[in-house]
């Protein structure tokens, strides 16, 4: 069974319970909260350690919580979880030696901008997307429209955004989708968008026959799929012998299937980057020999 802190860390670092107990017991998530391993930081809500001190530490420096720490308070996945919490304080406030206890932004904001100590999702969206690398603003992104729904205001985000920095955000929002599964996800597709002549789509059903089959990250035109494969979700036996024959019907159907995992991804994206490079010149040179296969849908 699927650890439960690496089920976490593949889902952001937080996740809400009933997501956890799809994949892992009762017993193992009570468990890792009872060793510490994992904590509680809303109702239904579960966070790796960490997540829960962004609070106290704002506090202390008279700030509010913000960035990839408010998202995580409002139940949205991160690449990673930060080594310090992000903290907004007002403008002219001295923090003297206590600002190594977090990453120290400074913003006066208005009451309506602040929600229980946390910037409100409009402002953690616009901090996110605005100050954080494409892959982190996306996997925040993606992540706020999967768990919360909150199209409208993403788009409010993009409209509103003035000065340096907003044809970011408003690239951002415009990528962003709810499809995406996890952060582990967005950020495999944050790399694809690097690649030239590659543009791929999440969760693209293939066809060939009687065989249907999801594909993480597909481009339809180049047949390329990209997989982000996790042990956490792939770690038992039954599963292992799915993703093979699910793999081998889409590979003779015509596709060329890459495997990436959790940690080349997260950690060693110029590896992932090489690779899908050298994909792209080869399914050119299939596309143009007319290679035929399976359609997608």
């Amino acid at each position: 069974m699927p650890d439960v802190v690496e089920l976490l860390a593949d889902l952001g670092g937080v996740a809400r319970r009933g997501v956890l107990l799809a994949v892992v017991d009762r017993g193992s998530l009570e468990a890792s909260v009872a060793g510490g391993s994992v904590v509680r930081v809303g109702r239904g809500l579960y966070a790796l350690p960490g997540a829960d001190d962004a609070v106290r530490v704002a506090a202390h420096l008279g700030g509010v919580v913000s960035h990839t720490n408010a998202a995580l308070q409002h139940g949205w996945g991160v690449k990673t979880l930060p080594d310090r919490p992000h903290v907004v304080v007002p403008r002219g406030r001295k923090v003297g030696r206590r600002r190594a206890l977090a990453h120290v932004h400074y913003a006066d904001l208005a009451p309506g901008d602040v929600v229980d100590g946390v910037t409100s999702p409009a402002v953690t969206l616009r901090h996110c997307l605005r100050a954080l690398p494409v892959d982190e603003a996306l996997a925040v992104a993606d992540s706020a429209l999967r768990e919360s729904g909150c199209h409208r205001l993403l788009e409010e985000v993009a409209e509103e955004a003035r000065g340096p920095g907003a044809p970011r955000v408003r690239r951002i929002a415009d990528l962003a989708t709810e499809l995406a599964a996890n952060p582990f996800e967005s950020v495999l597709r944050a790399i694809c968008l690097e690649v030239p002549g590659l543009e791929v789509r999440p969760q693209v059903t293939i066809t060939d026959g009687g065989f249907r089959a999801r594909a993480d990250l597909a481009d339809e035109r180049l047949r390329i799929v990209c997989e982000a494969d996790s042990f956490a979700w792939h770690g038992s036996r039954s599963a292992l012998a799915s993703d093979a024959r699910r793999y081998n019907r889409m590979v003779v159907a015509g596709w060329i299937v890459l495997r990436f995992t959790y940690e080349d991804v997260m950690f060693h994206p110029e590896e992932v980057r090489a690779v899908l490079l050298r994909a792209v010149a080869l399914a050119e040179v299939l596309v143009e020999v007319g290679s035929g296969g399976g359609a997608a849908a």
